[in-house]
């Protein structure tokens, strides 16, 4: 029997009725809600044939357990894990110079989903994580991303160091992000192929990632504190991208 797993909210479930509705085993509503949004995807499941079972409200935050649902929870298959040999895959497929971004022991799974929202929306090919050290997708993740995940590969990685090294090899030139830089964002050119690793909120980037980097740079920060969440300096460095490249 395939392996199953929960997905919350109506983004998640939109984006993966999308693109993926094979996967869809059944899906829990909630009875009685009055939402357009919510009313239109159960017409999209229905069309689908997909099973919709109407719950009340306990039952439905019952089975969510304490995660936000919106009135919808979906049982699906498991996704397949991407890995080292689809990252070889996805560049060959390219047609446009790579933009990819790297997180480095990023195990907060809300940091993971913002990161990944904000991928999609810079138009970044794939989000590359080690295997170990990370968090994974969870549905914290998928709820979070707001359909995000269902359209930016996410890739595991065995050995980051070794991935980045096969990047390089590929013409892939990266850039880390280090409070101790002594170049801005603002001054490099950010173009052609490319990845941007990021570190953990609080560590950064472990030392063996920053080594492999072609180029480490930091962002001006004119306040008190020290240091961005790693989400948010995620977002501001994927759109310096997206503006210097039209």
């Amino acid at each position: 029997m395939s392996k199953s797993e929960l997905l919350y909210g109506i983004h998640s479930v939109d984006a993966l009725l999308e693109k993926q509705p094979e996967r869809f085993i059944e899906v829990y509503a909630l009875k009685g809600r009055e939402d357009e949004r919510l009313n239109n995807i159960i017409a999209k499941l229905n069309e689908w044939g997909i099973s919709v079972q109407l719950m009340n409200r306990k039952a439905m935050d019952d089975k969510s357990e304490g995660e936000q649902h919106q009135g919808i929870i979906a049982r699906v298959k498991t996704a397949k894990v991407l890995n080292d040999n689809d990252l070889d895959s996805l560049l060959e497929s390219l047609t446009a110079p790579p933009f990819l971004l790297i997180l480095d022991g990023v195990t907060d799974p809300h940091n993971l989903g913002a990161c990944l929202r904000s991928a999609d929306a810079a138009g970044v090919h794939a989000v590359i994580i080690p295997k170990d050290n990370s968090a994974s997708l969870t549905p914290v993740v998928r709820k979070v991303a707001c359909g995000a995940a269902e359209s930016v590969p996410l890739i595991h990685v065995t050995n980051l160091a070794r991935a980045m090294r096969s990047l390089q090899d590929k013409g892939v030139w990266i850039y880390g992000t280090a409070g101790e830089a002594t170049q801005s964002l603002y001054d490099c050119k950010l173009e052609g192929g490319m990845a941007l690793a990021m570190g953990a909120e609080g560590k950064g980037l472990r030392r063996l990632t920053r080594e492999h980097c072609d180029q480490l740079i930091k962002l001006p920060m004119a306040g008190a504190v020290s240091s961005l969440n790693v989400s948010v300096a995620t977002g501001v460095c994927l759109f310096e991208v997206v503006r210097q490249r039209g």
